[in-house]
């Protein structure tokens, strides 16, 4: 994979603005729990993920913490870069969830070249409203939909993220994700190990009823 693979519109670049992405994109390795980005202060520029899987979330005032979406293989992350775009502010922590090999374009080449190329501006600006319809989607999670459902749903989607049935997570790692103290998501799961849906033992959730936690999270 090179860096023109990330870019649907890469034909629309002339030759030099193809040869400044790829002579300024920078290769990076991480491990698992680095913290790639922090917040608003911190714009290290473009992120275009390899292989691995990143972790994008928010904090509260008093530490809770909610995830608002997670970056796959060929996933382009902005808010890494958000200094290069007027008006947006937006606190965000990027987390690597796995280790991760990714491209780091630098935000100052990038706005320049944002400033020079329409297509590019143009998908840049589809890229945001992507994102941004993450968080409404999430905002509306939270706001109207139950907990059982909403916990229902990231079992389901940790599984296949890991292509297993034993989830390695703890009531904490979870209560993180949705936004929610431990205590509550311990309660939710022993109910769901009441029902036959899911196993606990420590430091682990294996899934025993697929279908039935399929039918909750879309009831």
């Amino acid at each position: 994979m090179n860096i023109a693979d990330y870019f649907p519109m890469w034909n629309k670049l002339t030759s030099a603005q193809q040869n400044i992405l790829k002579d300024t994109a920078a290769l990076r390795s991480v491990k698992k729990g680095t913290v790639i980005h922090n917040g608003s202060v911190d714009c290290i520029g473009l992120l275009l993920i390899q292989s691995g899987l990143l972790r994008a979330y928010i904090l509260s005032e008093d530490g809770r913490e909610v995830t608002i979406y997670r970056l796959l293989d060929r996933d382009i992350c902005l808010f890494s870069a958000s200094c290069i775009m007027p008006g947006i502010q937006f606190e965000v922590i990027i987390e690597a969830q796995k280790d991760t090999v990714l491209w780091i374009i630098p935000a100052h080449i990038y706005k320049r070249l944002l400033e020079q190329s329409a297509p590019l501006a143009n998908y840049t600006n589809e890229i945001m409203a992507s994102r941004f319809s993450d968080v409404m989607w999430l905002i509306e999670q939270v706001m109207w939909k139950s907990l059982d459902k909403r916990l229902a749903a990231f079992l389901l989607e940790e599984a296949s993220l890991e292509e297993v049935n034993q989830l390695k997570l703890t009531h904490e790692i979870i209560g993180n994700h949705l936004g929610t103290a431990r205590e509550v998501i311990t309660r939710m799961l022993h109910y769901f190990q009441s029902e036959g849906i899911v196993k606990l033992t420590r430091g682990i959730v294996e899934i025993t009823d697929s279908a039935k936690l399929t039918a909750l999270a879309n009831s």
